[in-house]
C-alpha cells in the first residue's frame, strides 16, 4: 500500500483572532489575509501582521494583494514575519518580482480562469511558464472584481499535464472540495486547496466571518480525498 497524498490547506480571507485559531485548530498548513482595500475582507498591514502573530510554527501566512505598490508590498510582507505573497491583479513577472525583494519573499500568482466552456480557451501551460518563478499558481474564477466570488470555474477543462504547483480556489466548498481533488490531483506537481467563502458564516454581511464547524468539515473533507488515492 502506498501513501496517501497529502492536499496543502489555506483558508484565506481572515479577520478575527477566533477564526485563525479555528483554522489552525482543523489542521489548515496556511491562512490568508486581504491586503487589497475594496475587499470586504481586506484588513490592514497592522492587522495581517498581528493576526499572523498568533500562528504556530509550520502554519504560513499569506498576504494578497490586487495591483499593489511594490514598496507597500514588501512593506507588508515584512511585517507578518514569514508570510508570502498572493498576486490577484495584472502584475506582470517582472512586477511580481520587483514586490517581493527580488527573492527576498516567495509568492503565488492567481490564474484568473474564465467561467463556463470560455476556461477551455485559458492557456494555463503558458501562464505557469510565464510565471515560473512563483512558488504556485493558483487557479481562481474570473469574476467581477477580484477574488472572493465563492464561484467555480470547470475544473475539467483544464490542461492535462501542467509543470506547477497548483492551488485550485473559486467556489469551494465541504461538499465539492473532494470533487476538484479528484480531477485535478494528476494533472500537476502538487495539489493544494484554497477556501474563503465557502467557509463563512451564512447570511449578508458575513463576509470575513468564517465558521468553525465548516473549516473542519472542509478540512475533513480534503483528507477523506486523499484517503481514497491511497492503494
Amino acid at each position: 500500500m502506498t501513501a496517501a497524498p497529502r492536499t496543502r490547506i489555506k483558508i484565506c480571507g481572515l479577520t478575527r483572532e477566533a477564526d485563525v485559531d479555528a483554522a489552525v485548530e482543523a489542521g489548515a498548513d496556511a491562512v490568508g489575509f486581504v491586503r487589497y482595500a475594496a475587499s470586504p475582507r481586506a484588513v490592514t498591514a497592522e492587522r495581517a501582521a498581528q493576526l499572523a502573530s498568533r500562528l504556530p510554527p509550520f502554519v504560513t501566512p499569506v498576504l494578497l494583494f490586487v495591483n499593489e505598490n511594490a514598496l507597500d508590498v514588501i512593506a507588508s510582507l515584512a511585517r507578518a514575519k514569514g508570510s508570502i505573497a498572493q498576486f490577484h491583479g495584472e502584475e506582470t513577472p517582472e512586477q511580481c518580482e520587483q514586490a517581493t525583494g527580488p527573492g527576498r519573499f516567495r509568492y503565488m500568482r492567481a490564474a484568473r480562469i474564465p467561467l463556463g466552456a470560455a476556461g477551455a480557451g485559458f492557456d494555463l501551460v503558458k501562464y505557469a511558464s510565464d510565471y515560473s518563478h512563483a512558488q504556485a499558481i493558483l487557479l481562481d474564477a474570473h469574476v467581477e472584481g477580484y477574488g472572493g466570488g465563492g464561484k467555480a470555474f470547470d475544473w475539467s477543462l483544464l490542461p492535462p499535464a501542467v509543470d506547477a504547483h497548483l492551488v485550485l480556489s473559486g467556489g469551494l466548498t465541504p461538499a465539492n472540495v473532494s470533487d476538484g481533488i479528484r480531477i485535478l490531483r494528476t494533472r500537476c506537481k502538487t495539489l493544494s486547496v484554497d477556501v474563503s467563502s465557502g467557509v463563512e458564516i451564512d447570511g449578508p454581511g458575513n463576509k470575513g466571518l468564517k465558521d468553525a464547524e465548516k473549516i473542519r468539515q472542509f478540512v475533513a473533507a480534503v483528507r477523506a480525498a486523499d484517503a481514497s488515492f491511497s492503494s
